[in-house]
C-alpha cells in the first residue's frame, strides 16, 4: 500500500469494529481531495461517511459534539492550512471538555485527520505545518507517520484513545512512500519514538516526510566524514514527545540536530532543545542544531530555499561532529 491506502485501511478497518465510528468532512464520500476516503462510503452507507459543508469550525464542533454522546468522530479538514478556523474547537472544547466537566464527560473518541507539509508546489496556502501551534496545548495528541505501515498503525492507536486526536499526514507521501502493510488489525503507540537507525557519535531528529531528508543527508555524512555514526530517531507523536528515547540517545552521543519544515522560531526543535539541555547539559559536545523552515510565509517559487533539505541537514550534522 502507499499512504493514502493505508489511511484508507485504517479507516475502514475502524468502521468495521466500531459500530459507534463516522467519517465526515468537505468531499470525504466522493473520495476527497487525496482519495484518502475513497470507496468507504460505499461500503459503510452515507449515513456513516458523508460530506459537510465548507466550514472548518463546523467540522471540528460537530466531531466534538458527535464523541461527546458516545460516537467516534474521524473528521477530516480538508489542508491543514484550513484548520485555523477550527482552532476554537479544537483548543478551548475538545482540549478541555473532559477537564472542566471534572471527569465526566469526555470527548476521546475524536480524531482529525488532515493532510500537512509542502508537496512542490502548493504555496503558502498548502504546504504549511501547524504541528507547533497544537503541541501548546494540553489535552490533545499529536501525531504525524512517517510511511504507510506507521500511518495505519498510528491512525488505529489515534481514533481509539481516550483523548482527542489531531492526525496530520504528510501528503507529499501520499503516493511516493509504498511498504508491505499488514492488512490485518494492528496499532502502534502513541507517546513513543522509533529508533531507526543506531549510531553513536551524533542524534538526528525527526518526523513526518522529513525523515527521508535526514536518511539521505545521514548517509552523505558517513560517506564524507569518515568513521562518523549517525543515530536517527523517528518522533511519530509531536504531542506526547518522548522526550526519554532522545535524551538517552543524547547522553549517549553528546550531539543533537533536529530538523522540521515547520517554523524555526518558538517550533517543536525549540521545545525539544530546552528539555534536552535540561537533562543532557553536561553530555552535549556542541550546541544543538535546529534545522528548520525560515520564519517567513511558506514560498512558492524559492520552496527549494525554504525546505530543511538534504545539504541543510548534512551541514548540521557537519558542524555538530566538527565542533
Amino acid at each position: 500500500m502507499n499512504l493514502f491506502q493505508a489511511v484508507n485501511d485504517a479507516m475502514s478497518i475502524a468502521l468495521t469494529t466500531d459500530s459507534t465510528a463516522v467519517v465526515f468532512g468537505e468531499d470525504v464520500s466522493f473520495g476527497g481531495v487525496f482519495r484518502a476516503t475513497s470507496g468507504l462510503a460505499e461500503q459503510f452507507g452515507k449515513d456513516r461517511v458523508f460530506n459537510t459543508p465548507l466550514t472548518e469550525q463546523g467540522i471540528a464542533g460537530f466531531a466534538v459534539g458527535m464523541a461527546s454522546v458516545g460516537h467516534t468522530a474521524i473528521a477530516e479538514i480538508q489542508f491543514a492550512d484550513y484548520i485555523f478556523p477550527a482552532f476554537d474547537q479544537i483548543v478551548n472544547e475538545a482540549a478541555k471538555y473532559r477537564y472542566r466537566s471534572g471527569n465526566l464527560f469526555n470527548v476521546g473518541g475524536m480524531t482529525v485527520r488532515s493532510p500537512c507539509s509542502a508537496v512542490g508546489h502548493g504555496g503558502l496556502y498548502h504546504s504549511q505545518n501547524p504541528e507547533g501551534f497544537f503541541a501548546h496545548c494540553p489535552g490533545i495528541k499529536v501525531v504525524t507517520p512517517r510511511s504507510p505501515i506507521q500511518a495505519k498503525g498510528l491512525l488505529l492507536a489515534s481514533i481509539r484513545d481516550r483523548n482527542p486526536v489531531i492526525f496530520f499526514e504528510p501528503k507529499v507521501l501520499y503516493r511516493a512512500a509504498v511498504e508491505e502493510v499488514p492488512i490485518g488489525d494492528y496499532e502502534l503507540p502513541l507517546g513513543k519514538a522509533e529508533v531507526l537507525k543506531r549510531g553513536t557519535d551524533v542524534t538526528i531528529v525527526g518526523y513526518g516526510s522529513q525523515i527521508y531528508a535526514l536518511e539521505n543527508a545521514i548517509q552523505l555524512a558517513e560517506k564524507r566524514l569518515p568513521g562518523i555514526s549517525c543515530e536517527l530517531i523517528d518522533l511519530r507523536t509531536i504531542l506526547p514527545m518522548d522526550i526519554e528515547t532522545v535524551v538517552a540517545s543524547v547522553k549517549k552521543t553528546g550531539r543533537l540536530v533536529i530538523a522540521h519544515e515547520a517554523p524555526k522560531t518558538a517550533g517543536v526543535a525549540a521545545e525539544l532543545s530546552a528539555s534536552v539541555m535540561e537533562h543532557c547539559f553536561l553530555n552535549l559536545e556542541a550546541p544543538i542544531q535546529r534545522v528548520c523552515g525560515w520564519d517567513t510565509p511558506f514560498p512558492l517559487a524559492f520552496e527549494h530555499f525554504y525546505l530543511p533539505n538534504m545539504v541543510r541537514c548534512y551541514d548540521a550534522i557537519k558542524t555538530a561532529v566538527e565542533y
